[in-house]
Parts: structure tokens; C-alpha cells; sequence
């Protein structure tokens, strides 16, 4: 089981850097959860590869950084529709 959640760890790393996804996404594709997302990043994948870690890491940093304005151009889409 243990090597089966590394393999999964590095396979989500890699998908984030790839599409240069959001936790969400991620969790949907490989269908866990965020939190599992998160572990598996953060804490697993550290120990089996550090430079891969921060690297997905660093992905998630900036997509963390610009949620709140992904946020703020949704709610404005959504009332546009609703009120155009």
C-alpha cells in the first residue's frame, strides 16, 4: 500500500506542474479529496522527493495567491448572466 500512495503523490506533483493545476482540480482527477491533495504534496511526496515537493509546491503557492480574484471573476460571470 505504501508504495502505491508514493506513486500517487508523485503522479499528483506531477499533474499539478503539468496543467498547472488548483488543488480542486486535482482532487477531482485523481478522485480524492483536497485534503488528500494536500497531505500527499505537503508531507508524503517531501519525504520521497523534495525537489519535486517544491516544485508542485510552488504551483500551488501562486494558485492559492490568485484564488481570491478566480473568486471575484466567477461571482462577477455568475451575475452577469443572472442580471444581463
Amino acid at each position: 500500500m505504501k508504495g502505491y500512495i508514493e506513486e500517487r503523490a508523485i503522479a499528483i506533483a506531477n499533474y499539478i506542474i503539468e496543467e498547472n493545476a488548483t488543488v480542486r482540480q486535482t482532487a477531482r482527477k485523481f478522485g480524492i479529496s483536497k485534503s488528500t491533495v494536500h497531505k500527499d504534496v505537503t508531507e508524503r511526496l517531501a519525504q520521497v522527493s523534495p525537489a519535486l515537493a517544491a516544485e508542485a509546491r510552488k504551483v500551488l503557492d501562486v494558485n492559492k495567491s490568485e484564488r481570491h480574484i478566480r473568486g471575484g471573476l466567477a461571482t462577477r460571470e455568475k451575475y452577469l448572466h443572472q442580471h444581463g
